[in-house]
């Protein structure tokens, strides 16, 4: 039954779309009717230089997410197991999570160049801080009972974190992952727009507003969304069956 309501509230979405386009209720610069938008998409489908762009999206977002998550995972890990290491990086890690990514694209510009270093070392600053923190909080959520009992049977060090810390921490790091796989994806089509590249869907929605190709603005923008709602949804079914133990 689902699927009946998802469907319902596309179709709510489509008819209000059209609804605003026919009376005029917004300028059709702003926003084409929803049938130029379909037949615009069908085209854009069949070109293979889209789905190059698709292709280069995915992997710049891929990538940066791994490298992100792999760090921010570790030093999470760290920082929530040693309290000398969570004094020390506390204030710097809420320091930088509070600087919005955005402001720091000419300092990665400079350092990483207009290549895609710089948008995947982007995408992956902004991984690792939200990572770092999922994990810290999962590790500092793990059940104290449990830790108290593996310690008085001399269960301490790496094992300790390997067989009770990480996994009691690992539903906060997959909740944060999720939220990391889309900000790395938003990242990504941000510095497309405006650090520049041959390839990629933020390219493409820049170079058809410069030429009021509103319609190709949409495509690239739904197409967009379609990559998000398709990750999370495999990042859910990773998570689904990696956690299938949590709640039981």
């Amino acid at each position: 039954m689902k699927w009946i309501y998802r469907i319902s509230g596309i179709v709510s979405i489509v008819t209000l779309w059209g609804l605003l386009h026919y009376f005029h209720i917004v300028s059709a610069l702003v926003l084409p009717s929803p049938t130029e938008v379909l037949f615009s998409l069908m085209t854009a489908y069949q070109d293979i230089v889209f789905w190059q762009d698709i292709f280069y999206t995915i992997l710049r977002t891929l990538t940066g997410f791994s490298i992100g998550t792999i760090a921010g995972i570790f030093i999470g890990l760290i920082m929530g197991y040693s309290e000398k290491m969570y004094d020390m990086l506390e204030f710097i890690v809420d320091f930088f999570r509070s600087i919005p990514a955005t402001a720091l694209f000419p300092l990665f510009m400079i350092a990483f160049g207009i290549e895609d270093g710089s948008k995947i070392a982007l995408a992956a600053w902004t991984c690792a801080l939200v990572m770092t923190v999922n994990t810290m909080s999962g590790v500092h959520s793990a059940k104290q009972l449990r830790i108290k009992a593996a310690r008085t049977l001399h269960i301490r060090g790496m094992t300790l974190l390997r067989k009770i810390i990480v996994p009691e921490a690992l539903p906060h790091i997959a909740a944060g992952a999720r939220i990391a796989l889309s900000l790395a994806l938003i990242v990504i089509i941000v510095t497309e727009m405006f650090i520049g590249t041959n390839e990629g869907l933020g390219k493409r929605i820049t170079e058809k507003q410069q030429i009021f190709a509103i319609a190709d603005i949409y495509v690239a923008i739904i197409t967009t969304g379609l990559i998000g709602y398709a990750l999370n949804r495999c990042a859910l079914a990773i998570e689904k069956r990696a956690l299938h133990w949590h709640g039981k």
